[in-house]
């Protein structure tokens, strides 16, 4: 399995995520945010392909491209689009929806799912396109007892809740479930010939009472899984953008500890630290807080983004200079810098 992404927009303007889980035997896209004009930098198909939309929150330069999305994806006929985000967020996307005249709706495919996080619950709401998005229809809430918000087959979503101003901001992290691979020399050991059964055995949707006869013996899947499967973490993602938290804090701890392994931190980094007292004023990290936020969680690599439209080309290599100060693994996006 893998996990691919690229940073959508620009420098200094606005920037999404797009992320796709391939799995080996299929390909899931998810977005994070919807900047005006980031979607330019995706395919219509890939733009089509997205079954998740994660909202960090509803300020205008990380929604106003949503409206390109709804145009390609108003009245998708294979499944449902889920859109997730902090409290309020069904209200808006049925604002949303509800923005435009309607006129060829009617008997068209197309449902929406708007999940609304709470920290405590999830509160659902389906819409559909055939009624031109006139009725919210209500779902049963769903208790939330851990960071798990949502499970695939092949991944499972987290979310955290980080203060931005006098709103929460949604954060994100992507975690693949672990790697179940055939230890060969077992395979050997135990004197079995491999066959289209392994493939079968690594798919957690056959059950462990499933049999195979194997030269001679009539062995069950979870004697097989016992024997010959190893488990290694997966790769994990997360996102996080306009927030402001301090070092020694019980939530800078907290999210430290949450984001602790995670492969991938693709983080806000919107001021220098000089503009510290802008960064405090507007609710916004500043480089050397991010590196140390990396550096305390022990990510893999981080990655910044969504940098304020202030800095020239070399105040965003600046940027990138004091995070990597306090994380070595620090990275821009391609073409955010003109160095080699």
């Amino acid at each position: 399995m893998a996990i691919e992404w690229q940073v959508l927009g620009q420098a200094g303007s606005d920037n999404a995520l797009h992320v796709t889980v391939d799995s080996g035997q299929s390909r899931e896209s998810l977005l994070f945010d919807c900047g005006e004009g980031c979607l330019r930098d995706l395919r219509t198909s890939a733009i089509q392909s997205v079954a998740h939309l994660f909202f960090s929150h509803f300020h205008m330069d990380h929604v106003s491209g949503f409206d390109t999305f709804f145009r390609h994806n108003y009245n998708k006929p294979d499944a449902p689009i889920q859109v997730w985000g902090p409290p309020g967020t069904i209200e808006v996307m049925w604002h949303r929806f509800r923005g435009f005249s309607w006129n060829l709706h009617a008997g068209q495919p197309g449902e929406w799912i708007v999940k609304e996080l709470s920290g405590r619950q999830i509160s659902t709401a389906g819409f559909f396109t055939r009624e031109a998005f006139a009725a919210i229809h209500r779902r049963p809430e769903q208790p939330l007892d851990d960071p798990v918000i949502y499970r695939s087959g092949t991944w499972h979503m987290e979310n955290r809740l980080l203060p931005h101003g006098s709103i929460p901001s949604a954060a994100y992290r992507l975690v693949e479930e672990p790697r179940m691979n055939i230890d060969a020399g077992k395979l050997r050991s135990l004197d079995i010939m491999p066959g289209p059964w392994l493939k079968e055995l690594t798919d957690a949707g056959i059950p462990d009472t499933n049999t195979v006869d194997l030269n001679g013996r009539v062995w069950t899947f979870g004697e097989l899984r016992r024997e010959l499967l190893t488990s290694t973490p997966g790769e994990s993602l997360a996102y996080l953008t306009d927030f402001r938290i301090e070092p020694g804090t019980e939530i800078w701890d907290d999210i430290a500890a949450w984001l602790t392994g995670t492969t991938t931190l693709v983080c806000e980094c919107h001021y220098r630290q000089e503009d510290s007292s802008l960064a405090i004023q507007n609710s916004h990290m500043t480089a050397d807080l991010v590196g140390r936020l990396a550096a305390d969680a022990g990510v893999g690599r981080l990655v910044l983004h969504h940098f304020s439209k202030r800095y020239s080309l070399d105040e965003r290599n600046a940027l990138h200079d004091q995070a990597k100060l306090f994380f070595p693994g620090t990275e821009l996006p391609p073409g955010w810098s003109n160095r080699g």
